[in-house]
């Protein structure tokens, strides 16, 4: 019976000396578990702290806005890391555009110009082939237009001469070579009266200006083609009214005789009856 006792007793502390000699093992192996699964839960921790990223914007018109969060820990014996990147970008384009509207009343006239060279009291005439300049200030002019156009117009020929084409309207004079003109113009210019003719560039010059707007401004002169010099004697003036043609100077002479010829015939007629006999 003591036998018996002594070998449960002698198993027994076996078996608690091998309970004992395992126990490190057993309590390692159930740390590394629990380390695991804290690793684990890092890097889901860190994923859900990159998920939304944060995202710096400078609005200037137009720009890039990158933002980057990394995040990143280390447990015992796991480890979880995660990177987020976040990028915005956006274009912004602000057009503004301003016009000046001038307000007219309705009722005053349409602008124009007047001479100052030459004036504009008499006619002028000018030598073809020379440089003719022509200035002028604009009158009542409210709404100001960009440019001008200048051009000459000869109702002889049917033809017009470009004098300028856009001009400035700061700049109130042209001179027009009248020498290359004649040269290269399809109407040679001719022994005439011309209209020079100012108004607004993109309009026709016969068009009605609205209120203060600047409407065609016209000017009259003459221009002639110079001759050599004729003979008294040789020279036939083609616009004098006491230059007679042969057809009236012979019309002239059938109208008299035929007056002398009524008178004639009547005086004897009526002295034959008698008409003068109480005289």
């Amino acid at each position: 019976m003591r036998s018996h006792m002594l070998f449960n007793l002698l198993c027994s502390v076996l078996l608690l000396a091998q309970v004992a000699w395992s126990w490190p093992d057993f309590v390692d192996d159930v740390f590394k578990r629990d380390d695991a699964s804290t690793g684990t839960d890092v890097s889901t921790t860190a994923s859900d702290a990159t998920s939304n990223p944060t995202v710096t914007a400078t609005d200037s018109g137009s720009g890039t806005n990158t933002g980057t969060d990394t995040a990143k820990e280390t447990g015992t014996t796991g480890t979880g890391t995660s990177t987020g990147t976040g990028t915005k970008t956006g274009t912004k384009t602000d057009t503004k555009t301003t016009s000046k509207v001038t307000s007219v009343d309705p009722r005053l006239p349409a602008g124009g110009a007047s001479m100052t060279n030459p004036e504009s009291t008499s006619t002028t005439y000018y030598k073809i082939g020379q440089n003719v300049t022509f200035g002028w200030n604009y009158t009542s002019v409210e709404i100001t237009p960009t440019a001008v156009d200048v051009i000459a117009a000869c109702s002889s020929n049917s033809a017009t001469y470009t004098l300028a084409k856009n001009l400035s309207y700061a700049t109130s004079s042209v001179i027009w070579n009248t020498n290359d003109d004649n040269e290269t113009a399809t109407n040679p210019l001719l022994t005439a009266y011309y209209t020079l003719i100012i108004y607004e560039a993109g309009t026709s010059p016969t068009d009605v200006a609205s209120a203060g707007a600047l409407g065609p401004a016209t000017f009259s002169f003459g221009m002639y083609v110079t001759q050599a010099p004729t003979p008294l004697g040789e020279y036939v003036c083609v616009t004098c009214n006491a230059a007679t043609s042969n057809m009236e100077r012979q019309t002239l002479g059938f109208v008299f005789t035929m007056i002398a010829i009524t008178v004639v015939s009547f005086t004897l007629f009526a002295g034959g009856v008698g008409v003068f006999s109480w005289l």
